[in-house]
């Protein structure tokens, strides 16, 4: 009997394996079963800052999926690890950690105001990450594990301030949220205001989140300045403009530039309290090239024809972009070596050509003033040439 079970097990062995083709359990390697590389998003999804920032990760998940659909980076898929900062500093630290210890990713996008990056900025530092910052943002900084794709300060305050003084008044009314971009972004105006031929009348500084604003507009009332600069960020400008609406100081009759207000901050703010109020950017939805029109026509496809893109999150989407070009020209997702082939690397972006610094990690950009019209958009006033990062000034 155990004879006659050996030969029947013999007999079927033979028959699978000359009945079967030979199929090998590690096989070559192709790019859809290679291994997915782990791109991290962080940015506030909750809290005061989410109004302004929790779109920026559509326009990264965007740029993702454009890369995957080309066949990836380097033959392999791109996979996004989201987290949520929340609008808190630490918990930033945290997910960054996270984002570099526990996920492994090559990459990070993320942070939107100064206080969230500088709470990052020694994580990434410890572990060598790379983290992506898009925001604009006050300068007077380089960290060797970072690339600023936003405008530094030089590149937007100084643009507007001279704007302002030539076509719109010399008395200035500074007002800000209580952080470090706000008060470092007016030391750099305060002498270009000088420099041209105008005064600060007034300077204040609120909490974040801050939503009352009575004392401030009786203070801008008595100073009577003829332009209002605003670094005023997230919730709170809901608050700021319908306030100043309601007081009777509104873009028609006030000249009001607010450099952390995009269009897609209208949405939340009310565009109604915007028109006439003017911004300063590197980047609005209303741009006139080929491939902003591209760029805006695939956003509304994804997301909905009625949502609107603005500076930070084309600037978001830029940065992916340039971070697959970067590893590409490296052949190689390690941070540092991405980091060495960005330098003086450049790119058709939605706001037109950009290209990185060769040595100080930042992006040469236009700044573009314009005006918020009725239906949220911005009407294009004054465009500059590339302006040459300058994150260290001579105040």
């Amino acid at each position: 009997m155990n004879t006659r079970r050996d030969f029947i097990k013999s007999t079927l062995a033979t028959a699978l394996t000359t009945a079967l083709p030979a199929v090998s359990l590690v096989g070559p390697r192709t790019a859809s079963a290679a291994a997915p590389v782990k791109l991290g998003i962080l940015h506030s999804l909750t809290g005061t800052i989410a109004i302004a920032e929790a779109h920026v990760v559509d326009a990264e998940k965007m740029a993702i999926d454009e890369i995957n659909a080309g066949g990836g980076v380097l033959g392999r898929p791109l996979v996004a690890v989201v987290e949520d900062g929340a609008s808190d500093w630490p918990t930033f630290a945290e997910k960054a950690q996270k984002l570099l210890q526990s996920d492994k990713v090559v990459a990070t996008f993320g942070c939107y105001t100064s206080a969230s990056r500088k709470a990052v900025l020694p994580v990434f530092e410890r572990y060598n990450g790379l983290l992506y910052y898009p925001t604009y943002y006050e300068g007077l900084e380089m960290s060797k594990n970072i690339l600023y794709t936003g405008q530094e300060a030089t590149q937007s305050v100084i643009p507007a301030v001279n704007w302002l003084a030539q076509n719109k008044g010399k008395k200035f009314y500074l007002i800000g949220s209580d952080y470090i971009w706000p008060r470092t972004t007016n030391r750099i105006a305060r002498p270009t205001i000088a420099k041209a031929g105008g005064m600060v009348v007034g300077e204040d500084y609120l909490p974040l989140g801050n939503v009352e604003f009575s004392s401030l507009i009786n203070k801008i009332r008595a100073a009577k300045p003829d332009v209002i600069l605003s670094t005023i960020v997230g919730g709170s400008n809901v608050a700021l403009f319908k306030q100043l609406n309601a007081a009777g100081i509104n873009g028609r009759n006030t000249t009001v530039l607010a450099l952390a207000v995009t269009e897609d901050d209208a949405i939340g703010i009310g565009r109604e309290a915007l028109v006439g109020v003017h911004s300063c950017m590197g980047y609005f939805q209303s741009v006139a090239n080929a491939r902003n029109q591209k760029f805006v026509a695939a956003f509304k496809a994804k997301y909905g024809p009625d949502r609107v893109v603005g500076d930070t999150m084309a600037a978001a989407y830029t940065a992916v972009h340039m971070w697959k070009l970067a590893a590409e020209k490296a052949g190689s997702v390690e941070p540092q070596k991405v980091i060495a082939a960005s330098a003086g690397l450049s790119w058709d972006a939605p706001e037109g050509g950009v290209r990185f610094h060769p040595t100080n990690h930042h992006l040469l950009k236009h700044a573009r003033i314009g005006v918020f019209r009725p239906d949220g958009q911005v009407q294009v006033l004054y465009e500059s040439p590339l302006i040459e990062p300058n994150p260290f000034p001579k105040l």
